[in-house]
């Protein structure tokens, strides 16, 4: 449960392309009255090392804390859980945590429009109807279909690029989903 009057939101993040994605995409989905911060480790073993020392440190009122992290191959709800017990033994059991399926470029292949208005290639809005792209959250590298697709592919201005193109309603990723049902939450508070 969040606490109401949220003024607040910190991201944890376990990279920068995390980061360049939810200041590209946050601010139309988010409250203007709602302070972003953003938190950023140097992969997954610093935040599960630094994660419980940046929560506990935090002192500002009215903050609702969000964890962001990849699945890649490990167990999705064995690290959700490491996370949030990390989170719990901080003193902050209601933070938020979630994980994007295999990758942050999940989200991204969830809505093909989306990547095709940021790299101005219209066909590759077609992808979206293909059977393998139906689920992006089965797919083992969506990092490696975004660059089998688009040659010059990066993942941070990938994620600038695509993250003001995303469409909630048309996004195909079920964490994407359950990422965006987080954020409504909390602007609802």
């Amino acid at each position: 449960m969040i606490a109401p009057g949220i003024e607040h939101i910190v991201f944890f993040l376990e990279g920068p392309s995390e980061q360049d994605f939810l200041k590209a995409f946050l601010p139309s989905h988010l409250p203007a009255h709602i302070n972003l911060h953003y938190q950023v480790f140097q992969g997954k073993r610093d935040m599960e090392k630094r994660l419980g020392l940046r929560i506990r440190g935090w002192r500002q009122a009215n903050t609702c804390f969000f964890v962001l992290r990849d699945q890649d191959s490990g167990d999705c709800l064995a690290i959700k859980n490491g996370l949030q017990q990390i989170c719990n033994l901080a003193g902050h059991p209601h933070a938020v945590v979630r994980i994007a399926c295999r990758e942050l470029e999940t989200f991204f292949i969830g809505d093909w429009a989306a990547v095709a208005l940021a790299f101005e290639v219209p066909a590759l809005a077609k992808l979206g109807a293909k059977a393998m792209y139906r689920q992006p959250d089965l797919l083992g590298s969506p990092a490696g279909e975004l660059k089998k697709h688009i040659s010059l592919y990066q993942k941070r201005d990938g994620a600038r690029r695509i993250a003001a193109h995303l469409d909630p309603a048309r996004n195909k990723s079920h964490s994407f989903g359950v990422f965006m049902r987080s954020l409504q939450q909390i602007a609802a508070t």
